[in-house]
Protein backbone atom coordinates (compact mmCIF):
# COMPACT_ATOMS: atom_id res chain seq x y z
CA UNK A 1 0.00 0.00 0.00
CA UNK A 2 1.18 3.71 -0.83
CA UNK A 3 2.53 6.35 1.48
CA UNK A 4 1.35 9.46 0.56
CA UNK A 5 3.73 12.51 0.77
CA UNK A 6 2.22 16.36 1.19
CA UNK A 7 4.16 19.12 0.45
CA UNK A 8 6.40 17.42 -1.01
CA UNK A 9 8.50 19.78 -2.88
CA UNK A 10 9.03 21.13 0.32
CA UNK A 11 12.26 20.88 2.94
CA UNK A 12 10.40 18.10 5.01
CA UNK A 13 8.44 16.67 2.42
CA UNK A 14 11.82 16.03 -0.49
CA UNK A 15 13.27 14.08 2.51
CA UNK A 16 10.45 12.23 3.85
CA UNK A 17 9.82 10.85 -0.02
CA UNK A 18 13.97 10.45 -0.25
CA UNK A 19 14.04 8.12 2.66
CA UNK A 20 10.75 6.49 2.46
CA UNK A 21 12.36 5.60 -1.54
CA UNK A 22 15.62 4.44 0.07
CA UNK A 23 13.70 1.88 2.18
CA UNK A 24 12.15 0.86 -0.95
CA UNK A 25 8.53 2.05 0.54
CA UNK A 26 5.97 3.03 -2.41
CA UNK A 27 5.39 6.36 -1.90
CA UNK A 28 3.68 9.16 -3.67
CA UNK A 29 4.02 13.24 -3.26
CA UNK A 30 2.06 15.55 -3.91
CA UNK A 31 2.82 19.52 -3.83
CA UNK A 32 1.30 22.42 -5.50
CA UNK A 33 4.84 23.54 -6.83
CA UNK A 34 6.29 20.64 -9.43
CA UNK A 35 9.92 19.17 -8.02
CA UNK A 36 11.84 15.99 -8.51
CA UNK A 37 9.76 14.01 -5.93
CA UNK A 38 6.32 15.38 -6.82
CA UNK A 39 4.61 13.12 -9.29
CA UNK A 40 0.90 15.07 -8.34
CA UNK A 41 1.23 18.77 -8.96
CA UNK A 42 -2.19 20.70 -6.95
CA UNK A 43 -3.47 21.69 -4.26
CA UNK A 44 -4.67 19.95 -0.94
CA UNK A 45 -7.37 22.78 -0.94
CA UNK A 46 -8.71 21.21 -4.08
CA UNK A 47 -11.05 18.44 -3.00
CA UNK A 48 -11.03 16.24 -6.33
CA UNK A 49 -7.27 16.63 -6.45
CA UNK A 50 -7.26 15.36 -2.79
CA UNK A 51 -9.47 12.21 -4.07
CA UNK A 52 -8.13 10.98 -7.02
CA UNK A 53 -4.36 11.39 -4.98
CA UNK A 54 -6.01 8.98 -2.12
CA UNK A 55 -6.52 6.40 -3.99
CA UNK A 56 -4.30 2.75 -3.22
CA UNK A 57 -3.12 4.78 0.05
CA UNK A 58 -2.23 3.37 3.56
CA UNK A 59 -0.60 6.26 5.15
CA UNK A 60 -0.95 9.77 4.82
CA UNK A 61 2.12 12.13 6.03
CA UNK A 62 0.62 15.61 5.97
CA UNK A 63 3.30 17.81 5.84
CA UNK A 64 2.26 20.68 3.27
CA UNK A 65 1.77 24.07 4.71
CA UNK A 66 1.64 27.64 4.64
CA UNK A 67 4.19 28.35 7.85
CA UNK A 68 5.61 31.34 9.65
CA UNK A 69 7.67 33.33 7.17
CA UNK A 70 4.53 33.31 4.65
CA UNK A 71 3.08 35.61 6.99
CA UNK A 72 5.08 38.41 5.63
CA UNK A 73 4.00 37.18 1.69
CA UNK A 74 0.25 35.70 2.24
CA UNK A 75 -2.99 36.38 3.38
CA UNK A 76 -4.83 35.42 6.74
CA UNK A 77 -7.50 33.82 4.24
CA UNK A 78 -4.10 31.71 2.34
CA UNK A 79 -3.38 30.16 5.57
CA UNK A 80 -6.75 29.51 6.33
CA UNK A 81 -7.33 27.63 2.75
CA UNK A 82 -4.33 25.56 2.67
CA UNK A 83 -3.44 24.92 6.71
CA UNK A 84 -7.11 23.71 7.84
CA UNK A 85 -9.47 23.45 4.63
CA UNK A 86 -6.61 21.43 3.18
CA UNK A 87 -5.86 19.18 6.14
CA UNK A 88 -9.72 18.97 6.44
CA UNK A 89 -9.88 17.56 2.97
CA UNK A 90 -7.10 15.03 3.23
CA UNK A 91 -8.75 13.74 6.83
CA UNK A 92 -12.41 13.35 4.99
CA UNK A 93 -10.64 11.79 1.92
CA UNK A 94 -8.25 9.40 3.86
CA UNK A 95 -11.33 8.08 6.08
CA UNK A 96 -13.48 7.62 3.31
CA UNK A 97 -10.48 5.68 1.32
CA UNK A 98 -9.48 3.48 4.81
CA UNK A 99 -6.35 4.82 5.28
CA UNK A 100 -5.13 3.28 8.75
CA UNK A 101 -2.27 5.91 9.43
CA UNK A 102 -2.29 9.86 9.45
CA UNK A 103 0.81 11.59 10.31
CA UNK A 104 0.13 15.40 10.56
CA UNK A 105 3.00 17.80 11.25
CA UNK A 106 2.29 20.49 13.61
CA UNK A 107 4.48 23.04 15.34
CA UNK A 108 5.84 24.62 18.39
CA UNK A 109 4.26 27.75 17.18
CA UNK A 110 0.85 26.79 18.32
CA UNK A 111 2.72 27.28 22.17
CA UNK A 112 2.35 30.83 21.17
CA UNK A 113 2.44 33.53 24.14
CA UNK A 114 2.93 30.14 25.95
CA UNK A 115 6.53 30.09 25.44
CA UNK A 116 7.01 33.55 27.36
CA UNK A 117 8.02 33.00 30.91
CA UNK A 118 5.67 34.29 33.14
CA UNK A 119 6.61 37.67 35.19
CA UNK A 120 9.88 37.31 37.52
CA UNK A 121 10.75 34.03 36.03
CA UNK A 122 13.44 33.38 33.66
CA UNK A 123 12.35 30.72 31.21
CA UNK A 124 9.34 28.41 30.48
CA UNK A 125 8.97 24.58 30.69
CA UNK A 126 7.33 23.61 27.76
CA UNK A 127 5.61 19.79 27.40
CA UNK A 128 2.42 18.65 25.29
CA UNK A 129 0.62 19.63 28.15
CA UNK A 130 0.74 23.22 28.13
CA UNK A 131 -2.08 25.05 26.72
CA UNK A 132 -1.20 27.02 23.72
CA UNK A 133 -1.63 30.74 23.26
CA UNK A 134 -1.23 31.23 19.00
CA UNK A 135 -0.24 34.70 18.95
CA UNK A 136 -0.32 34.95 14.72
CA UNK A 137 -2.20 33.44 11.78
CA UNK A 138 0.29 30.67 11.27
CA UNK A 139 -0.24 29.20 14.49
CA UNK A 140 -3.90 29.21 14.75
CA UNK A 141 -4.23 27.78 11.73
CA UNK A 142 -1.92 25.09 12.94
CA UNK A 143 -3.88 24.65 15.91
CA UNK A 144 -6.89 24.06 14.39
CA UNK A 145 -5.66 21.62 11.93
CA UNK A 146 -4.97 19.81 15.02
CA UNK A 147 -7.78 19.47 16.77
CA UNK A 148 -9.38 18.42 13.04
CA UNK A 149 -7.02 15.09 13.26
CA UNK A 150 -8.04 14.38 17.19
CA UNK A 151 -12.08 14.86 15.54
CA UNK A 152 -11.40 11.82 13.19
CA UNK A 153 -9.55 9.81 15.34
CA UNK A 154 -12.16 10.33 17.57
CA UNK A 155 -15.18 9.74 15.26
CA UNK A 156 -13.53 7.92 12.44
CA UNK A 157 -11.51 5.77 13.71
CA UNK A 158 -8.38 7.43 12.24
CA UNK A 159 -4.80 6.66 13.46
CA UNK A 160 -3.81 10.22 14.03
CA UNK A 161 -0.78 11.91 15.83
CA UNK A 162 0.54 15.61 15.69
CA UNK A 163 4.28 16.25 15.84
CA UNK A 164 4.46 19.73 17.27
CA UNK A 165 8.36 20.34 15.55
CA UNK A 166 10.33 22.77 16.48
CA UNK A 167 12.38 25.01 13.54
CA UNK A 168 14.36 23.34 11.22
CA UNK A 169 13.48 24.93 8.28
CA UNK A 170 16.69 26.56 5.85
CA UNK A 171 15.51 30.57 5.81
CA UNK A 172 17.25 33.01 8.23
CA UNK A 173 15.62 33.68 11.39
CA UNK A 174 12.41 35.94 11.22
CA UNK A 175 13.92 38.09 13.94
CA UNK A 176 15.80 40.96 12.60
CA UNK A 177 18.05 41.49 15.93
CA UNK A 178 18.71 37.91 15.66
CA UNK A 179 19.82 37.93 11.78
CA UNK A 180 22.09 41.36 12.66
CA UNK A 181 23.51 39.73 15.73
CA UNK A 182 24.72 36.18 14.62
CA UNK A 183 25.63 35.11 11.13
CA UNK A 184 23.36 32.20 10.26
CA UNK A 185 24.94 29.20 11.11
CA UNK A 186 25.84 30.47 14.33
CA UNK A 187 22.09 31.35 15.27
CA UNK A 188 20.37 28.00 13.77
CA UNK A 189 23.49 26.33 16.18
CA UNK A 190 21.80 28.90 19.31
CA UNK A 191 18.55 27.49 18.52
CA UNK A 192 20.06 23.97 19.11
CA UNK A 193 19.75 24.84 22.82
CA UNK A 194 16.16 25.68 22.90
CA UNK A 195 13.73 25.37 20.02
CA UNK A 196 15.23 23.89 16.88
CA UNK A 197 15.48 20.31 15.83
CA UNK A 198 17.61 18.46 13.02
CA UNK A 199 15.75 16.91 10.02
CA UNK A 200 16.83 13.76 10.24
CA UNK A 201 15.09 13.63 13.46
CA UNK A 202 12.17 15.22 12.16
CA UNK A 203 11.85 12.57 9.55
CA UNK A 204 12.42 9.77 11.58
CA UNK A 205 10.09 10.83 13.69
CA UNK A 206 7.43 10.52 11.17
CA UNK A 207 8.16 7.43 9.95
CA UNK A 208 7.86 6.13 13.66
CA UNK A 209 4.67 8.24 14.20
CA UNK A 210 3.37 6.24 10.96
CA UNK A 211 4.16 2.88 12.25
CA UNK A 212 2.57 3.33 15.54
CA UNK A 213 -0.50 5.59 14.60
CA UNK A 214 -2.75 2.60 13.96
CA UNK A 215 -2.42 1.13 17.67
CA UNK A 216 -2.23 4.93 19.06
CA UNK A 217 -5.53 6.21 17.91
CA UNK A 218 -4.66 9.86 18.51
CA UNK A 219 -1.63 11.61 20.27
CA UNK A 220 0.82 14.56 20.38
CA UNK A 221 4.39 15.25 20.47
CA UNK A 222 6.79 17.47 20.54
CA UNK A 223 10.12 17.19 18.25
CA UNK A 224 12.91 18.89 19.44
CA UNK A 225 16.40 18.93 19.96
CA UNK A 226 16.78 17.82 23.58
CA UNK A 227 17.53 20.24 26.43
CA UNK A 228 20.15 20.49 28.72
CA UNK A 229 17.77 21.71 31.51
CA UNK A 230 15.47 20.06 33.69
CA UNK A 231 12.25 21.07 35.40
CA UNK A 232 14.27 21.65 38.38
CA UNK A 233 16.73 23.93 36.69
CA UNK A 234 13.60 26.96 35.91
CA UNK A 235 13.89 27.21 39.96
CA UNK A 236 17.60 27.43 40.35
CA UNK A 237 17.37 30.00 37.35
CA UNK A 238 14.68 31.91 38.92
CA UNK A 239 16.74 32.29 42.55
CA UNK A 240 19.77 33.00 40.95
CA UNK A 241 18.05 36.28 39.17
CA UNK A 242 17.02 37.13 42.20
CA UNK A 243 19.85 37.12 43.69
CA UNK A 244 21.85 39.02 41.03
CA UNK A 245 18.96 41.70 40.92
CA UNK A 246 19.09 41.91 44.22
CA UNK A 247 23.30 42.57 44.15
CA UNK A 248 22.47 44.87 41.38
CA UNK A 249 20.65 46.92 43.48
CA UNK A 250 22.75 47.70 46.22
CA UNK A 251 25.08 48.13 43.99
CA UNK A 252 24.03 50.83 41.99
CA UNK A 253 21.75 53.20 44.50
CA UNK A 254 25.07 54.77 45.56
CA UNK A 255 25.79 55.17 42.49
CA UNK A 256 22.48 57.24 41.92
CA UNK A 257 22.42 58.92 44.67
CA UNK A 258 25.94 60.43 44.03
CA UNK A 259 24.85 61.32 40.07
CA UNK A 260 21.68 63.13 42.03
CA UNK A 261 23.78 65.40 44.39
CA UNK A 262 26.03 66.21 41.26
Amino acid sequence: MTILVTGSSGHLGEALVRTLQAQRREVTGIDILPGAFTQHVGSIADRAFVRRCMKGVATVLHAATLHKPHVATHSRQDFVDVNITGTLNLLEEAAAAGVTAFVYTSTTSVFGDALVPPPGNPAAWVTEDVTQVPKNIYGVTKAAAEDLCQLFARNHSLGAIVLRTSRFFPEEDDSRATREAYADANAKANEFLYRRVDIEDVVSAHLLAARHAPSAGFAKYIISASTPFSRDDVADCAATRRRWSAVTCRTMRPNLRGAAGR
